[in-house]
């Protein structure tokens, strides 16, 4: 009696799993489903004026997104002009004759999923960084669910080898968080603390450009720009660096030129280390680092982005590793969404004489952006439910007509392409030495379509989080050089 009873429990519990696993599925095909039949059975007038709602917003939205990339210019030009001086005059000392800041350098490891990549990692730091040996400690902050050898061995070894390397592996822990957190009750005496993810090559300099910028003061993070190295392995990846030669080439320099400020997204960022010890990080965020970003912004932090600090790291190889960690990311930003927005749009951002840009900003960095998702993908609904409808009885002209005259949409989808056209054009001048023109030019071209993708993946992770759907999904790594 005992057994079934016990055979019983286990099947509901089976299927409570399975119905609790798939319901933002099944919520998400609700939403589109609905969607769909909604403009349907609505009067035409009220089609007709949910169509230039949504058709207004979009155009403002690409508008917005030009705009903060055509501001990316000048901290561009700036930024290669650093270059071109570093080059010529080399290093030397600091400009104010002031030491050199300890920095600790923290690499995060999920050793199973990086144990064929971590080795190399770590050479590469201890050979190429360029900062002074005596102001510099390369930690390896990493946790495991079992021993694995012969690599763990091999660290060992290494850390022998290396008087400015420290391996530290942390016990019970399941996040990054937690290995953060772990790092930062150790004893160190250092003044700033860059963290990098595993997968992470920094550009040799760019410490120097950390250390000369906190030593002017007035910062309290600094986030760098993040390249994918491992262009050429898949189309997936392609595309990847492309985006990211976008969105850290391009978006994050202008949104910070418009805005006032930036935010730390997780690697390639450089903290004050007190202030990283004060917020520490929390692990039952999924985005623990934009978590932290925030909770710094709302506590009065400065925080500035920095096109001259690089980094490069391996971008996902295939579409299910790319799906697994966006969805990670996605979700995570709802979470902070909702935790911070108030606080952080009530306060903004810390800088001068420019509280209301940066309330509008995190306006529209946390609320409108993930609204945005909802005006996406209701413009594709109303437009493909009247379409279907309309366009084998009236033809196409009729279907242009019905929503306030063909030349209003042709206008309007100009108006959106020239948008696209320009950040397109100012990524292509500022694209990575890894990202080839034709990777970025395809980008462009599927954009529209991509971003329609992220729009309905984002509405399932509100679904999720709605659910508290939580599962936690390493990236994949693989051994590319």
């Amino acid at each position: 009696m005992g057994g079934s009873q016990g055979a019983l429990s286990r099947a509901f519990a089976n299927a409570s799993a399975f119905i609790y696993g798939w319901t933002p599925v099944i919520l998400l095909a609700s939403y589109s489903v609905f969607s769909f039949f909604f403009y349907i059975v609505i009067p035409s007038k009220l089609q007709e004026i949910l169509f230039y709602l949504y058709l207004a917003l979009q155009t403002l939205t690409a508008l917005s997104v030009s705009t903060e990339a055509m501001q990316s210019i000048r901290p561009s030009v700036k930024a290669r002009r650093a270059f071109r001086k570093a080059a010529k005059e080399g290093w030397g000392e600091t400009d104010n004759g002031k030491p050199w800041p300890r920095i600790d350098v923290v690499l995060v490891a999920y050793l199973p999923n990086e144990k064929d990549i971590i080795m190399r990692q770590l050479r590469y730091a201890l050979r190429e960084i360029n900062y002074p040996a005596d102001k510099l400690m390369i930690n390896l902050v990493y946790n495991t669910p079992k021993p694995i050898e012969p690599i763990e061995t091999e660290l060992r070894e290494l850390e022998s080898a290396h008087a400015r390397l420290r391996i530290i592996k942390v016990p019970n822990s399941t996040s990054k968080a937690d290995n953060i957190n772990h790092y930062l009750s150790l004893d160190s005496k250092c003044d700033l603390i860059s963290l990098y993810d595993t997968d992470h090559y920094p550009d040799p300099n760019a410490l120097r450009w950390v250390a000369r910028r906190f030593l002017q003061g007035g910062i309290d993070i600094i986030q760098g720009r993040c390249c994918v190295y491992n262009y050429d392995e898949t189309l997936t990846t392609r595309l990847v660096a492309a985006e990211f030669d976008m969105i850290y080439g391009v978006m994050h320099s202008g949104r910070a030129e418009v805005q006032g400020y930036g935010f730390f997204g997780g690697s390639n960022g450089h903290w004050n280390a007190s202030l990283l010890r004060t917020l520490g990080m929390q692990k039952h965020m999924l985005t623990e680092d934009i978590d932290s970003s925030m909770r710094a912004i709302i506590s009065g932090a400065r925080i500035e982005y920095d096109l001259k600090v690089l980094s490069y790291e391996l971008a996902p190889e295939t579409i299910p590793a790319l799906l697994k960690q966006r969805m990670r990311w996605s979700q995570g930003w709802t979470q902070v969404a909702f935790r911070h927005a108030l606080p952080s749009v009530r306060r903004g951002a810390y800088s001068d004489d420019n509280g209301w840009r940066s309330r509008i900003g995190l306006f529209q960095l946390l609320v409108y952006r993930e609204l945005y998702f909802y005006i996406n993908t209701q413009l594709l609904f109303i437009l493909v439910s009247s379409l279907i409808l309309s366009f084998p009885h009236e033809g196409l002209r009729a279907w242009f007509d019905n929503f306030g005259g063909f030349q209003l949409s042709m206008w309007a989808l100009a108006v959106n392409l020239i948008c696209l056209a320009v950040t397109i054009c100012i990524t292509l001048k500022n694209r990575s030495n890894f990202t080839h023109p034709s990777g970025i030019i395809l980008f462009g071209l599927l954009a529209p379509f991509y971003y329609s993708g992220v729009s309905f993946m984002s509405i399932f992770c509100h679904f999720r989080e709605f659910i508290k759907f939580e599962k936690w999904n390493p990236t994949a790594r693989s051994n590319k050089k």
